[in-house]
């Protein structure tokens, strides 16, 4: 009789946490900014159709890197948890943290699974409040990781770059344009080697998405182009 090949669970973890690291390291980076209105999302990405920024609720907003169709069904479910809970209850009780916290449980019980591979993503919650205080930003990893970030947070291949320029270059109080190009100039710096390199991104190949707290609108979700920034295209 044959005896089944037997793997450490520590070796197994660390095999399943380095699968996970090199798909997300193939994505480019999202950046995300606190500006003096709200929360703005920033992503390299040409593709008109496929989104990695999108809407979950009235002042709660999703991003992801990683493989799209992963990520996609996790932002459906999202989707789905938000209207069901706004509906039994009370729109007011669909919150950032609460999202999050049901991702976390979701990604971490894949991730320990021996019966499926790890999702190769790393994904955003982040819900608008009132005013800058209330704002959160929640990042979660491939393994069900949760971290609060304040201020901005990048994640993808080149995140450490992208986080260090944001770091340098941060103030508190931005405007929207002014957090916008910060958060192009700090994805310019993804893609170059060491990340020392500044890298022109087109403004075709940007997605920006913002939750602004000064819509009259329940939806604080809005999209954004390059033409509607300043009437001008955004360059790194």
């Amino acid at each position: 009789m044959t005896m089944p090949f037997y793997v450490s669970p520590e070796q197994l973890m660390k095999d399943r946490a380095d699968f996970a690291r090199k798909g997300i390291a193939r994505g480019r980076s999202v950046a995300v900014v606190q500006y003096a209105d709200g929360i703005v999302f920033v992503s390299e990405n040409p593709s008109k159709a496929l989104h990695k920024v999108s809407e979950i609720y009235d002042r709660i907003a999703f991003a992801a890197v990683g493989r799209y169709n992963e990520f996609e069904n996790l932002r459906i479910a999202g989707v789905r948890l938000a209207d069901l809970r706004g509906y039994s209850y009370d729109r007011r009780d669909v919150t950032g943290r609460g999202l999050a916290n049901a991702y976390a449980q979701t990604l971490g019980t894949i991730f320990s699974s021996g019966g499926e591979k790890p999702y190769e993503v790393e994904i955003f919650v982040a819900e608008v409040g009132d005013d800058v205080a209330d704002d959160q930003i929640f990042r979660l990893t491939y393994d069900g990781q949760v971290a609060d970030e304040h201020e901005f947070a990048a994640m993808g291949g080149d995140a450490e770059a992208v986080s260090a320029y944001l770091k340098e270059h941060y103030a508190a109080g931005l405007s929207l344009d002014a957090a916008i190009a910060l958060a192009v100039e700090a994805l310019g710096r993804s893609g170059a080697p060491g990340g020392t390199e500044d890298r022109t991104i087109p403004a075709a190949d940007l997605e920006i998405a913002i939750l602004d707290r000064t819509r009259t609108q329940q939806r604080k979700f809005r999209r954004l182009d390059g033409d509607s920034l300043s009437g001008s295209p955004v360059e790194a």
